[in-house]
């Protein structure tokens, strides 16, 4: 897919659904702007395209706890799949804005199902770069949709704040949020 191309809501919708996987990686940040939208992108080193977006998630020290639930979930093998998928990842301080006890919860074995529903809801089938992000809605591995919003040069989803896009890897492609989302 190459930047000029938009994908719409329906086509996000349409993706076919294999497996998952997770996000993160050490970037360098430059500016995209468009006429409506500006906004943050951040390129991959090519090493990063080598790895999985589990094995960058687990090389980066902000994704500490989202690697940790996905090992609690028993994703790990799911989300090192083909893919391609598209993943809003929560960084530690994301994690850490859930009411106090939330997490530690969430890790018990007896919540391992509302686990990996909390994290197939940060994950999309397909690759979708920032560039080609529309205002709509797009299906989650979870089963729900996400409301996705394009505006005033931000983009949200479900009401967290994208604030790192395009870390590339070679399954898929993450987009960094402030906030833990929830079905």
């Amino acid at each position: 897919m190459n930047k000029s191309t938009k994908l719409t809501c329906a086509a996000l919708l349409t993706c076919s659904l294999t497996t998952a996987t997770t996000f993160a990686g050490q970037c360098g940040n430059k500016t995209a702007q468009s006429k409506t939208t500006v906004m943050t992108v951040s390129t991959a080193a090519t090493a990063t395209h080598e790895k999985t977006l589990v094995a960058i998630a687990a090389g980066n020290k902000n994704f500490t706890t989202l690697v940790a639930a996905v090992k609690a979930a028993g994703l790990v093998e799911a989300l090192n799949g083909d893919g391609p998928f598209t993943i809003f990842a929560p960084t530690n301080e994301a994690f850490a804005k859930l009411p106090a006890g939330t997490v530690e919860s969430l890790l018990k074995p007896e919540n391992k199902d509302k686990l990996a529903a909390i994290l197939k809801y940060h994950v999309v089938p397909g690759k979708v770069m920032a560039a080609d992000v529309t205002t709509g809605e797009a299906l989650t591995l979870q089963g729900s949709t996400l409301e996705i919003k394009v505006a005033k040069g931000a983009v949200t989803i479900d009401k967290a704040q994208v604030v790192t896009t395009d870390i590339v890897g070679s399954n898929g492609v993450i987009h960094v949020i402030d906030s833990v989302i929830l079905p």
